[in-house]
């Protein structure tokens, strides 16, 4: 694992002093060659023997095999192999682009998994499981949230589970109206910020439904009032880059979800089969 997606992974289980440093060495990984421990201590105001335990923390044996490791990483990502770095031909830019990107979903990926707790995961299987033996999972996402919402609603279906989509927040407002305790709402937000997605979510609550958000790896209003939040990581300083990282990381997540529901019940499974087939059938000439 990449010191940088380990520092990603860990960063909302460490001190304040420890996220100071982190968020530091995450939005300054091409400059952190330059820095000494000192530096980096002078720079954030800290203590330098906060720097030394940080890192080893992270499990290095001090500052500068971390600063190593992420100079490492960093050539990895621009040719590759992490051999010494040399100048791309032209025509092989478009190429080294798309070699990127495909590193930094990997990593976001990785990444994603690493920071939804298994408990979470498990909690999240739990709930949909309960709700699709006897109640209704309600799921909204809105924008191109919707694209996801609307994709893992119908997986849901598939695998016979009652999924309940809306694309609308005021006709989501209407059907949870009928919801019950046992019921499930999946709110795919990737800020978290919507106040009408809040306000539905709240209101679930108050019929005793299980809330389940599904957002960025950042504080916000819907995952702090959430059952279960699950966590999606993208970061990069290109927004175009970031969003197409976040859009990989979210699939892996939900098509993780997915191979669960379907391969620890076979009579899910045989379900899934069966749909998939009947499917197939109408869709003959």
């Amino acid at each position: 694992m990449s010191p940088l997606v380990k520092i990603r992974s860990e960063r909302d289980r460490m001190s304040a002093v420890e996220r100071r440093i982190a968020d530091f060495i995450l939005e300054n990984a091409q400059l952190l060659r330059d820095y000494s421990s000192q530096q980096l201590a002078n720079a954030l105001g800290i203590s330098q023997s906060s720097v030394v335990k940080f890192t080893q923390k992270l499990g290095f044996r001090g500052y500068p095999d971390l600063k190593f490791s992420v100079g490492e990483t960093i050539a990895r990502g621009e040719n590759g192999d992490g051999g010494e770095l040399t100048a791309p031909a032209p025509a092989h830019a478009g190429s080294s682009a798309v070699m990127a990107l495909w590193r930094k979903k990997t990593e976001a990926e990785e990444a994603t998994r690493l920071i939804n707790a298994p408990e979470s995961l498990d909690a999240t299987i739990a709930a949909l499981t309960r709700a699709g033996a006897n109640g209704r999972v309600f799921i909204i996402g809105l924008g191109e949230d919707d694209l996801y919402a609307r994709g893992f609603a119908l997986k849901l279906s598939l695998l016979g589970i009652l999924a309940v989509h809306s694309f609308d927040a005021s006709r989501m407002a209407s059907n949870v109206s009928a919801a019950q305790p046992g019921d499930v709402l999946v709110v795919f937000c990737e800020h978290g910020r919507h106040p009408a997605l809040y306000k539905i979510a709240r209101y679930f609550h108050e019929r005793r439904g299980q809330v389940v958000t599904v957002t960025r790896h950042t504080l916000n209003p819907l995952r702090t009032m959430a059952d279960i939040a699950l966590v999606v990581s993208a970061h990069d300083e290109q927004q175009h880059v970031q969003s197409l990282v976040y859009q990989s990381s979210l699939q892996h997540l939900l098509d993780g979800l997915f191979m669960r529901l379907c391969e620890e019940d076979d009579n899910r499974h045989a379900q899934l089969v069966a749909n998939l087939e009947r499917i197939g059938q109408m869709l003959e000439p």
